[in-house]
């Protein structure tokens, strides 16, 4: 077997890249830094260029696919395109795509959710083997300077939201197992870790005493924009007021860690692992 990842360079791209090294496999990783895990070979190139994705895709067996933070429908659609043209001409066996988020169940007029929806339906319909897997929120996310400070955990969800947060780690082990495990060709598969919280119990879980308090949504959109842009801020902020409206959004997956054949991370588990900051 001979594995893809595009998106090597990135948080959720670099830990499958890790994982599927760490496990012996050959491994190649197309970004557009080149700038890749230990033990992963880089591929430069961009998604934008049909021909150069195209080569990435030569001898290849199975292919994990995290798209970047675009979110320009037309641009999104070519991307898909080009994967799905590579994956048909190197005969892929299977195809993992993250959609990077949980989707809503109907159309939601956020472009974050809406181009990721419209990328998984084109690819189950593409004739490739293929699998798809909606994480939740990332427990990596907690740890931006801007979330745990003294004396408080802020972020921008109500305090009532309870959600089943990922480890970056686990989602590599999630695909790698999907990527391989027989018997998913065609799923959907909504991640998420074993327990979902609320803001105060997460709170808890990083350090007793913490108090949970929910951040403005904009003041958040500012900070990302300083990393990510102030585009995509803009749109990564939208999905966080979509979630905020609808309340009760995230649901704790029952059946994904028998589905995949792994043990995902306790939530107290990984949170015990961090270094906070002083408190």
């Amino acid at each position: 077997m001979r594995f893809l990842v595009i998106g090597a360079s990135g948080a959720q791209g670099g830990a499958v890249a890790r994982r599927l090294a760490a496990q012996g496999h050959e491994v190649r990783g197309f970004s557009r830094s080149g700038k890749v895990p230990d033990g992963v070979r880089p591929f430069l190139g961009d998604l934008g260029d049909a021909e150069r994705v195209k080569e990435a895709f030569d001898g290849v067996t199975h292919a994990s696919v995290v798209l970047p933070m675009v979110y320009d429908t037309p641009t999104v659609s070519a991307y898909v395109r080009h994967v799905v043209d590579g994956a048909r001409a190197a005969g892929v066996r299977r195809l993992a795509f993250n959609t990077g988020n949980r989707l809503p169940a109907a159309a939601t007029g956020v472009t974050a959710f809406e181009t990721r929806r419209r990328a998984a339906a084109a690819l189950l319909d593409s004739g490739v083997p293929a699998v798809v897997l909606r994480p939740p929120l990332y427990a990596d996310n907690l740890l931006a300077p801007w979330v745990a400070g003294p004396g408080v955990l802020r972020y921008p969800l109500p305090a009532g939201v309870a959600v089943p947060w990922l480890p970056h780690a686990d989602l590599g082990a999630a695909t790698a197992a999907a990527l391989v495990r027989d018997g998913l060709e065609g799923a959907t598969l909504d991640l998420g870790g074993p327990d979902a919280v609320t803001g105060p119990e997460l709170a808890a879980m990083v350090r007793p005493g913490l108090r949970y308090e929910e951040q403005d949504v904009a003041e958040f959109a500012a900070a990302l924009a300083l990393v990510a842009g102030p585009g995509t801020a803009a749109e990564v902020a939208a999905t966080y007021r979509w979630i905020r409206d609808a309340g009760d959004f995230f649901d704790a997956p029952r059946d994904v860690e028998e589905r995949l054949g792994i043990r995902l991370t306790p939530l107290r588990d990984w949170t015990a692992a961090q270094h906070w900051g002083p408190a």
